[in-house]
């Protein structure tokens, strides 16, 4: 299943964020060790740090050294302490801990409790103080326009994929999804855009009858006929539904964002994405 980070990326999740770019995002820790513990993250879910390719991770620190010069900057301290652990969540991130004594960093230490207006007012602090702009509003503003409330087709796949996983390595819901289609062909860089997906991955495609036929055949992943039905279900309406339904798979893994796709009535990019886990 994604990480609660890759549920924060997507939006599905709320953070307190300070800072953001095409690859990375920086946001509070809601059990902070002290004020303005800060999260950094790739937004491009990879479990341990130091499997990021050398380019990725160089860009990865980067970004951290900003973000923790806003929060010096933002919040009394004589230092920012890095640590990386890596152990509770399975998405690689790089805490920011403002530190006055070697103690502030000490990870045993109990959690402190933040009032939500105080965390509001930390994050806004922070992002006005980082070197070269937050990027908070660009994100915002580039963030893909969601579906009419009333899409009969979202509200179709809606009901389709409630209660589906996508089975590889893991589990991964099947969540209906509709974004406004970029003009033309969907080359990589304008679908990417279009997905709020983070430029650079590589997108490869496959056809959705064999994405699914793990899950439609009767005697397949889920050895349910019940639940190989829902998914025909769902597979017949994509393809008689949407034009040119594809499945767009994005990047080289272990976990592959997974986006079967095809145009509706309106024009909008509609179907579900899901990730698919392979080590």
């Amino acid at each position: 299943m994604p990480s609660i980070f890759s549920r924060i990326v997507s939006g599905e999740l709320p953070a307190y964020k300070v800072a953001e770019d095409g690859q990375h995002l920086a946001f509070l820790d809601i059990t902070p060790l002290v004020e303005g513990h800060t999260l950094v993250i790739p937004k491009r879910e990879i479990d341990y740090i130091f499997d990021l390719p050398p380019a990725e991770l160089a860009a990865l620190h980067v970004f951290a050294q900003r973000v923790a010069k806003g929060v010096q900057a933002a919040v009394p301290c004589q230092r920012i302490g890095v640590a990386v652990v890596g152990l509770e969540v399975p998405h690689a991130h790089i805490h920011l801990i403002p530190m006055n004594k070697v103690a502030d960093m000490n990870f045993a230490n109990p959690k402190t409790t933040v009032a939500p207006e105080r965390m509001q007012a930390l994050a806004a602090a922070i992002a006005a103080q980082v070197d070269g702009g937050s990027g908070l509003a660009e994100a915002a503003a580039s963030a893909a326009p969601a579906a009419p409330a009333n899409d009969a087709t979202v509200q179709q796949l809606q009901k389709l994929t409630a209660g589906l996983n996508f089975v590889s390595e893991s589990e991964a819901p099947l969540e209906a999804v509709s974004y406004a289609a970029p003009a033309g062909d969907l080359a990589p860089a304008a679908l990417l855009k279009a997905l709020g997906e983070p430029a650079g991955p590589k997108v490869s495609t496959k056809e959705l009858t064999d994405f699914l036929s793990q899950h439609t055949a009767d005697n397949g992943v889920l050895h349910d006929a019940a639940l190989a039905n829902r998914y025909k279900a769902l597979q017949v309406y994509l393809k008689q539904e949407l034009d040119g339904v594809q499945v767009y798979l994005l990047g080289p893994g272990p976990q592959i964002h997974a986006y079967a796709l095809g145009r509706d009535a309106n024009g909008r990019l509609a179907g579900f994405k899901t990730v698919l886990t392979q080590t």
